[in-house]
């Protein structure tokens, strides 16, 4: 069975990641750090954009690919994928904003918990059933 849906959010999500390690590289250059921050909080800002969706993104997609080849509907699987890629969205959006507190940080960890949480839960009981 192939992962059609699986394949369409894992690769927006991997293209994201790029967009988020672009940022990185740019002021790496600029400010001539070559590891770490070298105490520069625009650099430890997207440093943490970056790493926070790279700690988040592989197990969402794995739990989504294992939803799917578990015949699971295609709008369910579609729905966690559409809500998990907006958290991330918002996210990172919400982090590049505002260091501290922000909408766009708490959506994010909203529906980014939501979506590793309600996905885990589902593979159990189909599993399980």
């Amino acid at each position: 069975m192939p992962l059609t849906i699986t394949a369409i959010y894992g690769s927006f999500l991997a293209l994201f990641l790029i967009v988020l390690a672009l940022p990185v590289i740019k002021l790496r250059r600029n400010l001539k750090v070559g590891l770490g921050d070298g105490g520069h909080p625009t650099l430890r800002q997207a440093i943490r954009a970056h790493g926070n969706a790279t700690e988040f993104i592989p197990i969402f997609v794995i739990l989504l690919a294992i939803f799917e080849l578990n015949h699971a509907s295609a709008l369910a699987v579609h729905i966690f994928g559409a809500v998990f890629l907006a958290a991330r969205l918002a996210h990172a959006w919400g982090l590049y904003g505002n260091t501290g507190v922000s909408i766009g940080r708490i959506i994010g960890v909203l529906g980014t918990f939501g979506g590793i949480i309600g996905l885990a839960i589902a593979n159990l009981i189909k599993s399980l059933m």
